[in-house]
Formats: C-alpha cells, structure tokens, sequence
C-alpha cells in the first residue's frame, strides 16, 4: 500500500513537473530551450504502469495539467465571454481537456501497443507519428501544436517550410524521448547515456543547421515593396456601446476613428493600401440593411475615393443562404471589387454546428452566432496608385490556424498574407493573443508570404517571410503600423507542393504498420533447415566472375543509375513543368536510369558463370572456359561489406592471398555456410561490427513474388494506369474511348502507352525512394540493434511491399474519388 501511494505522488510530481516546464516553454524567450525535455517527467510516468488503464489515467491526467498550464487564458476568456465567470470557464475547459487534447492518449495507447510488440525504438516512431496524425485529422479548436513553441528561435522554427508546426512536433518528441532514454540508463555508465543524447541533441543541431543555412542564403529578387497601413482602432466591445450610445453612434465612433487614423497612414506615412481589423465595420456592407447602414456604405466609399489607396476591411457579407464574417476590398473610382468570406468559424460563438443547433439549444445558448462558413482561401487583388496589382490572400481570425487555408492560397498564386482578427477575448490575459499571433507567424515561414496582420486592440504587425515581426503594436492601445515589405512569386516549399503533409504521413505510417502486423513474415534463411545440410540445394548456383576492372565499372553505373532516380525524385517535386510533361520524364529516365543500368546488366551476363562443388573442387563455369578451385586451397570466404554492384563475395586463397576475381551471388553467407558444409573454410563465429551485420541482415531473406520485377514494374503500373486512363478519357474525350473515336486506335494505343510508362516511372520512383528508407534504416538497426536487425529489415520490407501495392492503389482511388 505504502508503495502504490508513493508511486501515485511521484507521477503526480512528475505530470505537475511537465506541465509547469510547459507552461515556461510557451512563454517565449529563453524558454523555447525546455520544448526538448518538457515532456520527460510524463513519458517517465508513461513508461511506469504496464496495463491499458494505467496509460490511459497517464494520458488523461498530462491533458488536464497540460491543458489548464498553457491554456487558461482561454477558459477564463470563454467564461468572460458568456456571462458565467472565468473560474467556471477554465473549470468546464478542464472537464473537456481530453477532446481538446486528444493527442495525449492516442500517444499512449499507440506507444504501449508498438513498444510491447516490436520494442522501445519503432515504440517511440509509432506514438509520435500518433501524435501528430490525432492533431491533423481530429477537428482542434485552436489548431495548436507543441512545434509552434519554437518560434522566438529563429534558426529551428524555419525547418516548418518542409513540415510545417506538425514536423517540429514531431522532432521534439523524438528528442524528449531520447532524454528519457539517456535519464533510464543513467546507471548502465557514460556510453550507454551518450548514445541516446547525442540522437535528442541532433534535433535541435539539425534544425538550427537548416535554418543557419534557410537564413544565409541568398535573397530571391524582389520587385517594388508594398507598403501597407495597419489600423489598430483598440475598439472593441461593440455590444456593451451599442447598449449605451445606440447602434448608430456606435458606428459613426468606429468609422470616425479608423477614417482619421487611415488618413495618417496615407496622407504622412504614405501608405499605398489601408488594413482593417476583423469586423472593424460591425454590420453589412454593399447589402445595407436600413437606410443608416446605406449611408454608412457611402461614407467609407467617399473616404477611399479621397484617399486613392485600396482599402481592405472586415465587415459582413450577406446572401440568400445567410450572413458572413468576410473582408471586403475596395477600390478607389471602382467601388467594391469582392468579399473574401472566413472559412473556419468558432464553434459555439460563431456559429452552432449543424446536428446541435435548435431552437432549444439557443435559448440556452443566446450568445451563439449563425454566420456561415466561406468555401475555402481566395486569392484577391489589391490594385495599387502606381499600377501595380498585388495579389493577397486574405485569412480572417481563425483561419490563420489552418496551414491547409495558407497553403492553398500560396499555390493559387497570392504573394501576401492580410491577416484581420479581433482578439479582444484576451484583454484580460495577453497570452492568448500572443499565441494566436505567433501559429499565424507560421503561415509566413510555411509558404515563404509575408503577412500584414491587423487586430482590433492587439497584437498587429509586419511579419517576413522567415516568421520575423518587423513592426507591431502593444496590447490595449490604439496603434497604427506601416511597413514596407518585398512583393515576389516566392519558390514554392515542400509544404506548399505537399501541403500539411507530416501528420496524414503518421496516419499513413501507423496504418502501414498495422498492415505489417497482419501480413506474414517474409521467410529467411534461418527459417528453412540448417544449411549445413543443404549443399545440395544451394550449388550449383548462377554467380557473376567479376575482375576487378568488371566490379569497378559496373558499380559505377549501378551507383550512377540508383543515385540518378533520387535525384530524379528530387527534379520532379521542385521543378512544376517536368511533372507534367510525360515525354521529358521518359527521355530523363531512360539516359539516367536505364541506359547504364542496362549496360551494367550487359557486363554481369558476359561475366556470367555457374558454380558448382564437385569432388572437393569449387568449379566455376561460363561456356567453354572452366576455373577450378581446390576446397582446401581456399582460406577464407568474405562477404563484400560494399555490396557493389550487387552482393558477392571474395575467396582469400592460402597462402594470405586473394583470388583475383569476385563472385556476385544472391545469398553470399549462403554461399559461404554451404562451401564450408562441403569441406570448404568453416564461416567463422566473430563478432561483427555494423557494416557486416548489415550485409549479413540484407542477404538473410527470400525474396517474395512481390520482389519480381514483372510484379513490381510491369503489372503494378499496368493496374495503375488502367483506371487512371479511364478517368482521362471521360474527362478529355468524354467516354472510355472518345480518343479512339476520334482520332483512331494508333492515338489511343500511343496515349495508353505513354500512360503506362509515366505510372512505370512512378512506381520505380516510389521504389527507389522506399528501397533508399529501408537500407538507411537497416544500417541504423545493425548500428543500434544489432542482434534484432532481421527482424527490423523484415518489417521493413513488409512495410515496404504495402506501401506499394496497397499504398498506391488506394492513394490513386483517393485522388479518384476527388476528382
């Protein structure tokens, strides 16, 4: 009893230790140093209890500490909001911490299931990939993600172009797992601890390492910069006015103060285009709904005609479905050229969702908005005096959570953010709006845009395109801003062409593994009978007699071939115009893959032979010429540690002398174990260091049909290219074969052909891609596991065979069923 207590009070010092190390961490400064340990304390908890219960009373604790540590401002401002008090908001934010930190517990049943399965290391890949794959497909109120602590560090936060706030979560999680790590073996000695520190230690030595080289680089050519006035008017309780002045004083108030301080802007500052705050214009606009908000509308008209600078304002928006929040831009002499309408609404205030809302639910709820929802980003043009056309895409309050909103808008070509929020929930606690602004900094590091940000009393700024506040406002006070900042197409990301891709590739990675679980292993050569009993069914055996000029040159082009296809990978996802020209890929393929792979294949088959034991003798054949080995006369069999071109091994003749030839082979410790099985050397019991536990690992299992290349290059494309030629020919032609139709069955053929070429090209792609993961992989586990590491390079290739043949099929009936 004594002991289950002290248990309980030492993880109940451990979780409160978390959340207070992460209460510091999200206040900026320095403290973004304690986002690689923070977790620790509770992953040591984690670590403590062995039952399903118990991780899930692990989980459900870190999210209430973690909840009321970094987010109590949040509850207090909802209470505030509603009329209940902050200490009832923050105790019903609390009751609801696990929807609203859902992350924690599929973190913990995720890591407990891998860990007792497949061990600690895939355990901790696993529960992070958990991590962030809950936080991008479970709805989150704030989109929030430990990653996004990072940002007062300006090195570490620029690695989130490539995976945005989700990769840097993703990193710091494997960190503090590796503190974990290092603190269980504190008593195994100093080599035990380095090797767990030294992999938490190059998280934040890789990231600094990109962002030290993202920042040194060379600037993109910039055209003329924009200037833009912000206009923090700091008036913001509209209800609690409109009750004591009127409707109509209060608005006259609002456009009086944000008239004069545009005026500034433009006439002394000389802004070239004015930003509004969020609902700056508390009512319709261009549909008025009285004859007072007609001469409102005519006002602000009047007022950008005199100023001859776009003006780009929050206000509504109406149509037959409803009201919108949305941003109107206006035009000097042109008037009202559109509304961008907001796209991710808070729940509860702004709108009920659908299957909740009845009359029912709003009497108990009267403060509950009805706008509708926007239909995703919209890039907009804000046409300057000078004429210039910019285009801008504009996020409003909550949509600057949502990378997804930022992304789109960067590829539909916008070259600035305008960000328009009212953020005066948090007048009591600026943490809040601390917060909101730094995720929408990561729209600009994500997509390479800067960003005009305007809020109604706080916190408004000039952000760059590397996440940095060029100029901003204090909290509570009136503020105008003018910046000036470059305007260019910037190139695109990885985030942009992949979109928020970090968490769907968890989702993706834990499915993987779970077809693994199911699928059967793939069978090794420890899996059939000894081999000292199987002479006979290894020799004789199909081998390559390689001199040393024959290893040399076909290596290299091997090396050139497989290196050629990363490389190619590469081309094709920074470079928009190859990835749609079939042709050039083709041509590309055939000169960098092809054309020395298959002269690398031309030399193995001139130099190849069969080896074959006969009467004490190795006997190694190729037509007429015959090489004969006596059994005795060979000293030593030694695997090739480079396994170039392929595997193989070299024969050590006695006296100390090496056999001037090579011999490729599929299984070289096959070939090894039966030779000494036939009166050759014996295979020497030593302990190998990681090279040779790789090679042994990568030649211990049978190769699957799945392995052919029919299976993987012919047939696999072939079942691709079927239904997505299909679909192209509806589209293009308009039926399946509107294109034989048309212009007739040579067209057709030619067109499928070029079809099934591109998905061969794509398979061997994704091939080499997987192939290049599961050997860097290998060599890892022969450096850290080695005794498991064939059971790790068979999981891989498990994973490997269905990301494949499952991965892809369902990828393209995805993008099927999208279209």
């Amino acid at each position: 009893m004594k002991q289950s207590s002290h248990f309980k009070l030492q993880a109940a010092a451990c979780i409160v230790a978390s959340a207070v190390l992460a209460a510091l961490y999200v206040q900026g400064g320095p403290g973004w140093l304690l986002g690689f340990v923070f977790l620790a304390p509770w992953l040591r908890v984690l670590d403590a209890p062995r039952t399903w219960g118990g991780k899930l009373a692990s989980a459900y604790a870190m999210s209430v500490a973690y909840t009321a540590a970094v987010f109590p401002w949040l509850g207090m401002a909802l209470g505030h909001y509603v009329g209940i008090g902050e200490a009832a908001g923050l105790a019903i934010l609390l009751l609801a911490a696990p929807l609203f930190q859902p992350q924690f517990f599929a973190f913990a049943l995720v890591r407990h299931a891998v860990m007792r399965r497949y061990g600690y290391a895939l355990g901790i890949v696993a529960a992070a990939a958990a991590w962030v794959a809950t936080e991008r497909l479970v709805p989150r109120l704030l989109g929030d993600t430990i990653g996004y602590g990072l940002y007062p560090s300006p090195l570490l936060r620029q690695a989130a172009d490539i995976g945005g706030g989700a990769g840097l979560t993703l990193l710091l999680l494997l960190a503090n797992e590796g503190i974990l790590a290092a603190y269980a073996q504190r008593k195994d000695g100093l080599r035990a601890i380095l090797k767990p520190l030294v992999l938490a230690a190059s998280v934040p030595l890789l990231l600094a390492g990109y962002g030290a080289m993202t920042l040194s680089g060379a600037p993109a050519p910039a055209g003329k910069p924009l200037r833009m006035g912000l206009i923090q008017a700091n008036m913001a309780d509209y209800e609690n006015q409109r009750q004591q002045k009127g409707a109509y004083a209060v608005v006259q108030e609002v456009l009086n103060r944000h008239f004069a301080m545009s005026y500034d802007a433009i006439e002394r500052q000389r802004a070239e285009a004015v930003l509004w705050s969020e609902t700056a214009y508390p009512t319709t606009f261009g549909h008025p709904k009285s004859e007072a908000g007609a001469e409102f509308d005519r006002a602000i008209l009047a007022n950008v005609n005199a100023a001859r600078v776009p003006f780009v304002f929050g206000t509504y928006d109406r149509d037959s479905a409803g009201e919108y929040n949305a941003a109107a831009f206006v035009q000097p002499g042109t008037g009202l050229l559109g509304f961008y309408r907001k796209t991710r609404l808070f729940p509860f205030t702004e709108y009920l969702p659908a299957w909740l809302d009845s009359p029912a639910l709003r009497r108990v709820l009267p403060w509950a908005g009805s706008w509708k929802a926007g239909n995703g980003a919209r890039v907009m043009p804000v046409r300057l005096a000078d004429g210039r056309e910019v285009p801008v895409l504009p996020l409003i309050c909550r949509d600057d959570v949502d990378a997804g909103l930022a992304l789109d808008g960067a590829r539909l070509g916008a070259q600035v953010i305008l960000t328009m929020s009212n953020d005066s929930w948090f007048s009591a606690d600026a943490q809040g709006a601390r917060l909101h602004q730094m995720a929408a900094a990561f729209r600009s590091i994500e997509t390479r845009l800067p960003q005009f940000r305007v809020t109604t009393n706080g916190y408004s700024a000039a952000i760059d395109a590397h996440g940095t506040v060029l100029a901003g406002t204090p909290m509570g006070q009136p503020a105008l801003v003018i910046a000036d900042m470059p305007v260019r197409q910037p190139k695109p990301t990885l985030m942009v062409l992949w979109g928020d891709w970090v968490g769907v590739a968890g989702a993706g990675f834990l499915l993987l593994l779970a077809i693994v679980t199911l699928m059967p292993a793939p069978r090794t050569l420890a899996d059939e009978a000894p081999l000292a009993a199987l002479p006979l069914a290894v020799f004789p055996m199909k081998v390559a007699v390689l001199p040393p000029g024959a290893r040399l040159a076909t290596g290299v082009l091997r090396a050139f071939a497989r290196a050629s296809l990363l490389g190619m990978c590469v081309a094709l996802l920074l470079d928009e115009a190859l990835r749609t020209h079939t042709l050039a890929q083709i041509r590309m393929f055939a000169a960098l893959f092809l054309v020395p792979e298959i002269i690398a294949w031309c030399v193995l088959r001139a130099f190849a032979a069969q080896a074959s034991i006969s009467h004490g003798r190795l006997l190694v054949e190729r037509g007429t010429l015959r090489m004969e080995l006596a059994l005795n006369q060979i000293a030593a069999v030694t695997p090739w540690r480079l396994p170039v071109p392929g595997p193989g091994v070299s024969l050590q003749l006695a006296p100390r002398r090496p056999w001037g030839y090579g011999l490729a082979l599929a299984h070289p410790q096959a070939f090894a174990e039966a030779l000494a099985a036939a009166g050759g050397p014996p295979v020497v019991d030593q302990r190998f260091d990681a090279m040779d536990v790789y090679v042994r690992a990568r030649s211990a299992l049978r190769r699957w049909v799945l392995d052919s290349p029919v299976a993987k290059f012919v047939v696999l494309p072939l079942v691709l290219a079927v239904p997505a030629f299909h679909l192209h020919q509806h589209i293009a032609f308009g039926s399946a074969l509107g294109e034989y139709y048309t212009f007739g069955l040579k067209a057709y053929l030619s067109a499928f052909a070029l079809w099934w070429a591109a998905w061969g090209i794509g398979v061997v792609l994704c091939a080499a891609l997987l192939r290049a993961g599961i050997e860097a992989a290998t060599l890892l586990a022969a450096l850290l596991r080695p005794a498991k590491v064939v059971g790790i390079r068979s999981g891989l290739e498990r994973a490997g065979h269905a990301a494949l043949y499952i991965g892809l099929p369902a990828w393209l009936l995805l993008n099927i069923y999208k279209a």
